[in-house]
């Protein structure tokens, strides 16, 4: 039987592939292989997405991720991949995409992958978008020969992004989570960093999971607080929204009722503490970014420079105010798409 050190050599020529390379997390991983001088394979559906990696030396792939076919000759003959799910459009494509990943997976014979998950995936059903994390996990742990680490991160800081609006027009910070339940939370950034050196190690074997927990956990209230700091808006306080108000902004936005159904899913299994860390938290599952660290890197720039004096709104019209403004088109954009 062959060591993990001998199946490293066996594919030490190979190229690495990444799936989702435009999106933060790929983006990290794509950048630094291709920085130690690795062979890398960008993966995405729009070709003029995957330019920039194509000018420092990536073979750009453009391929759809329920295309089993293509996904097969992406990583024909590849060292590794990493492995991810688009943004939810629908319960159903997820299924469609897992189904063609894992497909491709097994008929190009590829021997290791890094697989980003959630926490909370090892539950399997009842959790929104994380059941379809779980699904393509389980898909994946039943391939013979693949060597597969499941990443389950963390709510991802960059989640809350899609409050600026809300902080700029109606001065306040509201969501469906309630107040002051602690969530693990991380940047994308060193969910990328984390993944881009397990997949240049090749350190596991077998079917792995690790939950990657952030710097801290945070409540929603704790979070808001240290918006406010980082802004300079002391005023600025948390809501939580009912769940019914939350899902009819979200259909006031374009998504489908099914969709917005699942994401208030997700946010009832959060609440209830279905959707939880099963790790104690280590340094091993611990990264490095704080929450105040990263909004002073990311979210105090995307602020206006002249932010107008916050007007605080009367608890019970905060959420018809952003409603009414429309301050919901970036509610629940996951991490890993465009933010």
């Amino acid at each position: 039987m062959n060591s993990p050190k001998d199946t490293v050599a066996v594919v030490r020529d190979g190229m690495y592939v990444i799936l989702g390379a435009s999106g933060n997390t790929g983006s990290i991983i794509a950048n630094f292989l291709l920085s130690k001088g690795e062979k890398v394979r960008v993966v995405g559906r729009e070709v003029g997405r995957l330019q920039r990696f194509a000018r420092k030396g990536a073979e750009a792939f453009t391929a759809d991720l329920s295309d089993a076919a293509a996904l097969t000759k992406a990583f024909s003959g590849a060292r590794a991949a990493y492995l991810m799910l688009p943004p939810l459009n629908s319960r159903e494509e997820q299924e469609r995409q897992s189904d063609a990943i894992s497909k491709a997976v097994k008929e190009s014979g590829l021997r290791y992958a890094v697989h980003l998950s959630s926490y909370g995936a090892h539950v399997s059903e009842g959790t929104g978008p994380v059941t379809g994390l779980h699904s393509s996990e389980q898909k994946l742990n039943a391939i013979g020969g693949l060597n597969v680490l499941h990443l389950r991160a963390a709510y991802f800081m960059e989640n809350n992004l899609a409050a600026i609006d809300m902080i700029h027009g109606v001065g306040l910070f509201g969501h469906a989570l309630l107040p002051d339940l602690k969530l693990p939370m991380i940047a994308t950034r060193d969910v990328g960093d984390y993944a881009a050196q397990r997949l240049l190690d090749l350190d596991f074997s077998g079917k792995q999971t690790r939950e990657l927990l952030g710097e801290r956990d945070l409540s929603m209230t704790e979070a808001t607080a240290v918006i406010a700091r980082g802004i300079g808006k002391p005023d600025l306080r948390y809501e939580q929204f009912p769940y019914h108000q939350v899902q009819q902004a979200l259909t006031q936005t374009g998504f489908s009722p099914r969709k917005a159904e699942v994401y208030i899913e997700m946010f009832q299994a959060i609440n209830a503490g279905v959707l939880a860390a099963q790790e104690l938290r280590s340094p091993q599952n611990s990264t490095p970014t704080s929450f105040e660290k990263f909004v002073q890197m990311s979210l105090r720039p995307r602020i206006p420079e002249r932010l107008s004096p916050l007007r605080p709104a009367p608890r019970c019209h905060g959420l018809r105010l952003f409603l009414d403004q429309n301050f919901t088109k970036q509610l629940m954009r996951i991490a890993d798409g465009e933010i």
